[in-house]
């Protein structure tokens, strides 16, 4: 049991390391598409390394291929769209707005597929509404970026789509998830060569310490984090393994503040905090219903039940 936390928390601390070596490689003069086109890259070594351990096979079916590319494509403008963010606003806040994307899931699942509204949806709604609020005018005064904001939003939404539709096709569901993220980047780089093409130019590290980052980022957030979360889902289950998830923002902002030397206010610590405890209702939503359940039961719409009522005098 133990194990099983361990992994997932380590799959969500590593994930959030992403701005801790995205941001220097900013400042050493490289662009993100260029910054990611390098992460994809040189992630499929160590991916297709685990593939030939695992001894998976590389041969993808040819009705797999379509459903692949298009989450190749959601992904990689996922990524694109938040290490965009990082340019705009702190970088630690905006993986802590990312983090909304389990609550757009449930909403997704709701409008397209009919899933019913629960009542853990709706106080989780109110709570993130509030958090959001609070982190787009900190202490009252300019506001956070509104374009930065978006890049973050819409990361959240199509990493929303790509989540749904692996969880829903019963084409993707049947291939491994370690084979399944190899061809997810593989054809995500296609979004990278397509900017590159149409103009976006190619920029390389300026300092040998730019390589290093280029290589972690290939590594910690993609791989380490990939292969954690399989053996935590392995060992104790996807939802205590997502609730953990919420390590993913609190490691990005404390980063960010450490190495980064990026500040971070009281109200937007609240406002971060309170779309963590948005999100970890949403991810443990049975347990929460329950309970909102049992005490609808203890307080009837006729008031709240007294010792006479419960004894049935």
């Amino acid at each position: 049991m133990f194990r099983g936390y361990f992994f997932a928390a380590l799959a969500a601390a590593a994930y959030g390391t992403n701005p801790a070596f995205a941001v220097p490689l900013y400042e050493d003069g490289m662009n993100p598409n260029t910054v990611l086109f390098f992460r994809y890259i040189l992630g499929l070594p160590f991916l297709a390394l685990l593939m030939l351990i695992r001894k998976i096979d590389f041969r993808l079916k040819r009705d797999e291929v379509f459903a692949v590319s298009v989450l190749g494509i959601l992904m990689a403008l996922s990524s694109l769209t938040l290490f965009e963010s990082y340019q705009y606003i702190n970088s630690g806040i905006a993986s802590t707005l990312l983090f909304i994307y389990p609550i757009l899931v449930a909403l997704i699942m709701i409008v397209f597929h009919h899933e019913k509204v629960k009542v853990s949806l709706i106080l989780c709604l109110a709570i993130m509404v509030a958090g959001l609020l609070l982190l787009m005018q900190p202490n009252g005064e300019t506001g956070i970026n509104s374009y930065g904001f978006l890049l973050v939003m819409v990361s959240a939404l199509t990493y929303a789509f790509y989540i749904v539709l692996v969880n829903v096709n019963k084409k993707i569901s049947r291939i491994p998830t370690t084979k399944l993220l190899f061809y997810v980047l593989l054809f995500g780089c296609g979004v990278f060569i397509f900017k590159i093409v149409a103009g976006t130019p190619i920029t390389l590290p300026q300092v040998n310490f730019g390589w290093f980052n280029l290589v972690a980022l290939a590594l910690i957030p993609t791989v380490l984090s990939l292969a954690s979360t399989s053996i935590a889902i392995h060992l104790i289950g996807p939802t205590p393994t997502a609730i953990f998830g919420a390590l993913e923002p609190v490691t990005a902002v404390v980063l960010s503040m450490v190495f980064l030397h990026q500040s971070i206010t009281g109200q937007e610590i609240v406002g971060g905090l309170l779309i963590i405890v948005a999100t970890t209702i949403v991810v443990g939503s049975k347990s929460v219903d329950k309970f909102i359940l049992h005490v609808r039961k203890m307080f009837p719409k006729g008031g709240v039940r007294t010792e006479t009522q419960e004894n049935g005098k």
